[in-house]
């Protein structure tokens, strides 16, 4: 679902990602005795995710849907609920989107042509075989930043969903290593300030900053796994680097309010350190 606003277009699901993980981020902290006592407690937000992730499928993006609840269900379980509710329910939930997948002709198609895409490469494998021409193409140093051929004629989507891909074939294998060493560092330092927020007596903002982590970590992951033929094609893009205006202005938002966790969370820390020492 596309809102017009007139210089742009925004995409509807990016902030209500965003929102809805807020909201989680709330409810386990509002409703922690519960969530950790009875499944109950686990299935209300559970609902929750199921209907969001059944809205993004009509759209139709079935590859959101799987990282909004792998992300759902990742800050659940940091939450504390029991080991056993949750093993049980993501079995269930893997289980329906498997469901969903083998169920339907295109996602089907999808799931196949990954595994040989060489078997149809002007077609249903044309994407990924040319993705892996362009990674190819890089070895060590790349071709140079802005003399890809990949992106000019062959690879579809390479402003998007394969930008990873153009970047392997630019920058070569050094400045891939050194994008995923910077993802990786994002990452690590968003669960750091989660676990500052914590420390600091600060649960909501720890568990906003662990949604986070947990959200850039798969939706990377995905990307270039996808990028690289690990895995199926999944229409995700990879977040900071990928075109798109909704997608940026989200992101950037919330690495914005990642700063101001950290902000709060190192004050809480300075003021804790004086009232510590004034009861010993």
């Amino acid at each position: 679902l596309w809102l017009r606003l007139g210089l742009m277009n925004f995409q509807a699901s990016e902030l209500a990602r965003v929102l809805l993980l807020t909201y989680l981020a709330s409810y386990v902290v509002r409703r922690q005795a519960e969530l950790k006592e009875n499944i109950k407690g686990f299935l209300k937000p559970l609902g929750i995710l199921i209907g969001a992730g059944g809205l993004l499928l009509l759209e139709p993006d079935f590859g959101a849907a799987t990282v909004l609840m792998a992300t759902g269900l990742g800050v659940l379980f940091t939450a504390g609920v029991k080991l056993r509710h949750f093993i049980a329910l993501v079995t269930l939930a893997a289980g329906g989107l498997a469901l969903i997948a083998v169920t339907s002709a295109y996602r089907m198609k999808r799931l196949t042509a990954f595994l040989d895409p060489w078997a149809d490469p002007f077609n249903s494998g044309f994407q990924l075989t040319q993705s892996l021409i362009a990674i190819g193409r890089g070895e060590l140093f790349g071709v140079g930043l802005g003399s890809s051929v990949q992106k000019l004629f062959y690879l579809p989507e390479a402003h998007t969903d394969f930008v990873f891909a153009v970047l392997a074939e630019e920058l070569g294998l050094v400045g891939v290593i050194l994008t995923l060493r910077l993802f990786i560092a994002l990452v690590w330092r968003s669960f750091h300030i989660s676990l500052l927020a914590a420390e600091a007596g600060l649960p909501f903002q720890a568990y906003c900053a662990a949604a986070f982590g947990i959200w850039l970590g798969l939706q990377t992951f995905i990307n270039i796994g996808v990028n690289m033929g690990i895995l199926p094609t999944k229409g995700l893009t990879l977040p900071l680097m990928s075109y798109g205006g909704s997608s940026m202005l989200v992101t950037l938002g919330w690495l914005g309010l990642l700063m101001r966790i950290y902000h709060e969370a190192s004050s809480a820390g300075r003021l804790a350190v004086p009232r510590r020492e004034r009861s010993a």
